[in-house]
């Protein structure tokens, strides 16, 4: 070790970020008795040290500090002394041909967070304690755009990556989801449901018009949505590498793609399915294109426009399964035939299940979206976009509380209009019990706390339970079900001998 530079420091005098006189003491002392002092541990240690607290940070890192890595293990430790020089002493291997530079006062080593912390600091911003907000999933347009990017040039795989971000794949699969699900649930004629017909069912023909054609449609809105909104989406994090955004596909390419798929879709419903069904895939795409997107710039109140248009499929899913039994025959060059259908499937009793399911996919819009907006509710702000999180957060968790309570009448008039079993009306109870209590939460603590992010994942849960339940428990279901596997419904016999 060397004495003479420690001793020199005592005769010159101290200087601004240096050591100070009684350390330099101490310096000198530990290097005559050939003990190491504490601040010459062999281990090297990273201190953060908070600003302003006058203790000056480049003592610590300068005298320990590791040089190189692997088996070389060597400790490097400096001492900087009064008059600028520094002196270095070598411990446990050879002194390194190239020294690194010692970190200054203004620069700060990065300090590795301790694992538990990390967990900790995790758990809490997942919960809403620290006050920051869980990032979003990230959106399949977005993911999508990227995959095309990265693709080569004029390949297939990017022409069908970009066509399908203009789509919102996970939206449009959410949506022919609930269409499916109310053509299933929608209950066989009892007519039909005689020992004469073993088999009753519902065409599969149909469904795949029905489904092929709600896709198509939900595809030139979507598409559309983005044409109108791309330069607002430039704005958003979520949004912003959409394909529109970033250039990878022209304006005119994508409204011609809008086009395309809005007019097929419409002809594949009114020819595979019915016109009154065309017609409700129809009203969905200018609803959502042409009423909703420039809402979303004006009043809140186009969260309300959304919900329509979001009810407007599980009546699509169920026209097209009553047009099957209907006895009337529409025709495009008879227009009083398409009234007479439009009316028979939509204004009539057996049409009430359909209004029903379409009720609750209205309502469970409200606390699903109002959840999931509150993470961007600034950044809905800043693109120009008027939602009601952004504007009024109390009053879109009264919003979000109230259509959840409204989701119990909802799944208690499917039973009693004989759409489901009287089962449904408990088996429904326990899953909207939960997306009550989390919509509770989050009126009670204004959206803060981790509440949203619970009740999102709720509504994410709740909608496909209960329509799952709604197919399960379909009426008349477990009776044709007994039937075909023991021949008899019990008590049958007994009925036909009185």
């Amino acid at each position: 070790m060397s004495f003479q530079r420690p001793l020199v420091a005592l005769l010159n005098p101290a200087k601004k970020s240096t050591l100070c006189l009684r350390c330099a003491r101490k310096i000198a002392r530990a290097a005559q008795s050939g003990h190491r002092p504490f601040h010459q541990h062999s281990r090297a240690q990273q201190v953060a040290v908070a600003k302003g607290d006058g203790v000056d940070r480049t003592f610590f890192w300068a005298n320990a500090f590791r040089q190189g890595s692997g088996k070389d293990n060597t400790v490097r430790h400096d001492r900087r002394t009064p008059d600028g020089v520094t002196a270095r002493d070598v411990g446990d291997g050879p002194e390194p041909s190239t020294t690194a530079a010692l970190p200054t006062s203004d620069t700060a080593l990065p300090t590795e967070e301790a694992p538990h912390r990390r967990r900790k600091r995790l758990k809490a911003v997942a919960s809403g304690e620290t006050g920051e907000e869980a990032p979003l999933p990230p959106d399949a347009s977005s993911t999508l755009s990227q995959s095309a990017a990265a693709a080569p040039a004029k390949s297939l795989r990017r022409i069908f990556s970009l066509y399908l971000a203009l789509t919102k794949p996970r939206l449009a699969f959410l949506i022919v989801l609930t269409t499916t699900a109310s053509y299933s649930i929608y209950p066989v004629p009892a007519l039909l449901s005689t020992i004469a017909t073993e088999a009753p069912s519902l065409s599969t023909l149909t469904l795949l018009f029905l489904t092929s054609g709600t896709f198509l449609a939900i595809a030139s809105a979507n598409t559309l949505n983005m044409l109108f909104e791309s330069v607002h989406d430039a704005r958003m994090s979520r949004t912003r590498n959409r394909p529109l955004v970033r250039g990878l596909i022209s304006k005119r390419a994508a409204l011609l793609f809008a086009i395309a798929t809005g007019v097929t879709g419409t002809v594949l419903l009114w020819e595979g399915v019915n016109p009154t069904t065309a017609i409700l895939g129809a009203a969905s795409i200018a609803l959502y294109a042409f009423a909703y997107t420039p809402l979303k710039r004006i009043h809140p109140v186009n969260t309300w426009i959304g919900a329509v248009v979001g009810a407007i499929p599980p009546l699509m899913g169920w026209c097209a399964a009553a047009s099957q039994y209907s006895t009337t025959n529409a025709s495009l060059s008879d227009p009083s035939s398409v009234l007479a259908e439009l009316k028979e499937l939509l204004f009539t009793e057996q049409a009430v299940g359909g209004w029903l399911l379409a009720a609750l996919l209205f309502a469970w819009q409200f606390p699903h979206f109002f959840a999931l907006s509150h993470r961007v509710r600034h950044e809905y702000a800043d693109a120009g976009y008027r939602m009601l999180t952004s504007t009024n957060t109390p009053m879109a968790a009264r919003v979000s509380l109230r259509y959840s309570l409204a989701m119990f009448p909802i799944c208690a008039g499917l039973s009693y209009y004989e759409v489901t079993d009287n089962a449904f009306m408990v088996t429904s109870s326990v899953i909207n019990g939960w997306m009550m209590r989390e919509a509770i939460r989050f009126w009670k603590y204004n959206a803060e706390r981790g509440s949203a992010r619970a009740l999102f994942w709720a509504s994410v849960w709740q909608l496909p339970i209960v329509l799952v339940l709604a197919m399960v428990q379909k009426k008349g279901l477990g009776e044709r079900l007994w039937r075909s596997l023991f021949g008899e419904v019990p008590g049958e016999d007994e009925w036909d001998d009185e």
